[in-house]
C-alpha cells in the first residue's frame, strides 16, 4: 500500500447543486447567511471571509443511506469558489488544534479501532499510517468538538470519490 495521501473536498458538482438550491440531506433548501468569518467551506477547504455569503446545509458524505452514514451541518461559499486542489497538503481551513480522523471500509462503514483525536499537524502522518491497512478505503476528518465533517483523505493512487463516500 502506498503511503501517499490526498485531501479531497466536496465534489464540485455537489457544491454547484447546493448553490443552485438542491435540497440538502434532510430535503431542505440550504440556508443563506453572511459569514461572521472563520467558517470552513467544504468545497475550497478555506475559510469563508467575514461578510461573505455562505450556505449552511445538512450533508451526508456517503453514497447511500445506511446506519453509519452520518449526516451533519456544513458550510459552503454561497458563490462559486475554486475547488480545493486535491493534494497531500493539509487544507488551510483546518485551523483547530485537533480533529477526529476515522477510517471507513469499501462498504462505507466505520473500521472500528481506526478513529481518534489527532493533533492537526499530525493528521498527514496518521492518515498515511491508517491507509496502510487494506481494510480502510478512505478517511474522514471531522471536528473533534462537534463531529462535523471537514474533508476526506484517500490514498493518492485511488480513483476519485464519486459521491463523497
Amino acid at each position: 500500500m502506498t503511503s501517499e495521501i490526498r485531501f479531497l473536498p466536496m465534489p464540485a458538482d455537489e457544491a454547484a447543486a447546493y448553490r443552485a438550491g438542491t435540497p440538502d440531506a434532510y430535503g431542505l433548501a440550504p440556508e443563506r447567511r453572511l459569514s461572521p468569518g472563520g467558517y470552513p467551506c467544504r468545497h475550497c477547504l478555506a475559510e469563508i471571509a467575514e461578510g461573505a455569503p455562505y450556505l449552511t446545509l445538512a450533508y451526508r458524505p456517503f453514497p447511500t443511506l445506511q446506519p453509519y452514514a452520518e449526516t451533519g451541518p456544513i458550510f459552503l461559499h454561497a458563490e462559486a469558489c475554486p475547488g480545493y486542489e486535491t493534494s497531500g497538503i493539509l487544507p488551510p481551513m483546518l485551523t483547530s488544534p485537533d480533529y477526529i480522523v476515522r477510517g471507513y471500509g469499501r462498504d462505507d462503514r466505520i473500521v472500528y479501532g481506526s478513529g481518534g483525536v489527532v493533533a492537526t499537524e499530525a493528521i498527514p502522518g496518521r492518515a498515511r499510517e491508517l491507509l496502510t491497512d487494506p481494510d480502510i478505503a478512505y478517511l474522514h476528518v471531522r471536528s473533534a468538538r462537534n463531529n462535523c465533517y471537514q474533508c476526506r483523505i484517500e490514498r493518492a493512487g485511488d480513483s476519485p470519490a464519486m459521491n463523497g463516500g
